[in-house]
């Protein structure tokens, strides 16, 4: 009896050693599975932030074709450039004479497509650059002298004359210029001169933008 309680003690302890000095095998799969998470949950940060990187390169690349857009849209404005005005906006009448050169100022407005052209001071600014059709016209009465110059950043470029006519005298030139951004165009009135001007708009002025440089 007390040999087999002795037999008994001994497997007792050697299991209790056993479950002691092993690996719990529960253990060390919990850890495994730790393991395991741990490292999905780094694939989904790295997932994540790869897909935030990839969301702000679309910002960007949106950003960049709306920017684009506007500019495209802003030069295709641009290039619509067209004006006519005639030089009274009512009535009837002499411009002129006087004794030093005027610039014309048409208050009549057809046409300002674009709006390059100001009413208030008679001049026309080039929008883009490019090559440009300006043309005008001038009315006199007989006995009187009619003379107007084209004038490009205060240059002389063309001009029309019309002596004392011994009626109505008319007369009219054009030009096709190449214009840089923010150049300016008008008409002079010469002194000692005159210009007639009715509701028909005999004096006028006008342009287009043919096609941008």
């Amino acid at each position: 009896m007390v040999v087999l309680q002795m037999v008994l003690l001994l497997c007792a302890g050697s299991s209790l050693a056993d479950d002691l000095f092993s690996p719990n095998v529960n253990i060390i799969a919990e850890l495994e599975k730790l393991k395991n998470m741990e490292e999905r949950i780094q694939k989904l940060e790295e997932t994540l932030t790869k897909v935030l990187s990839e969301n702000e390169a679309l910002k960007t690349l949106e950003k960049d074709s709306q920017n684009k857009m506007e500019f495209f849209q802003k030069e295709n404005e641009a290039k619509k450039v067209a004006f006519s005005a005639g030089l009274l906006e009512s009535g009837t009448g002499y411009t002129g004479p006087i004794n030093t050169p005027k610039t014309l100022v048409y208050k009549k407005v057809f046409s300002n497509i674009g709006g390059a052209y100001d009413p208030n001071t008679g001049v026309f600014t080039a929008p883009v650059k490019g090559a440009y059709y300006l043309r005008f016209y001038g009315h006199s009465h007989g006995g009187t002298t009619m003379a107007v110059s084209l004038l490009k950043n205060g240059e002389t470029q063309c001009s029309l004359y019309s002596w004392k006519p011994t009626s109505n005298g008319n007369a009219s030139n054009g030009v096709v210029l190449t214009l840089e951004t923010g150049d300016q165009i008008s008409t002079r009135l010469w002194q000692n001169t005159w210009v007639y001007d009715d509701p028909a708009s005999y004096t006028s002025f006008g342009g287009f933008l043919i096609f941008p440089l």
